[in-house]
């Protein structure tokens, strides 16, 4: 697996030609393989605050972690979920239970 680490460095001062046409290259492929609303979908979930933190960290878990993560999401789609974290520290997922 291959992860690209977003550059928060945006000066060209140390980027060369080659640097900047492989750039481009990238984001003409990106505008090839994606609609205009996936592409717009990005840009507006990518403002939002903690996003590439979010990502960062998904990314950081082991491909196990990480199926195990995203089959739980996906079965919890269709329901309301609360997140705790508890006095060690971690993040415990769970469906919302509803008032009896």
């Amino acid at each position: 697996m291959t992860a690209v680490i977003y550059n928060f460095d945006r000066s060209h001062e140390n980027c060369n030609e080659n640097d900047r046409t492989d750039e481009t290259e990238r984001l003409f492929s990106a505008l090839g393989r994606y609609t205009s609303a996936e592409l717009l979908e990005l840009l507006y979930v990518g403002e939002e605050p903690g996003f590439f933190e979010l990502m960062r960290a998904i990314f950081a878990l082991s491909d196990d972690n990480r199926l195990i993560l995203q089959n739980f999401l996906e079965s919890a789609a269709s329901r309301r979920m609360t997140v705790a974290i508890d006095r060690e520290g971690r993040c415990i997922l769970a469906p919302e239970t509803s008032p009896a």
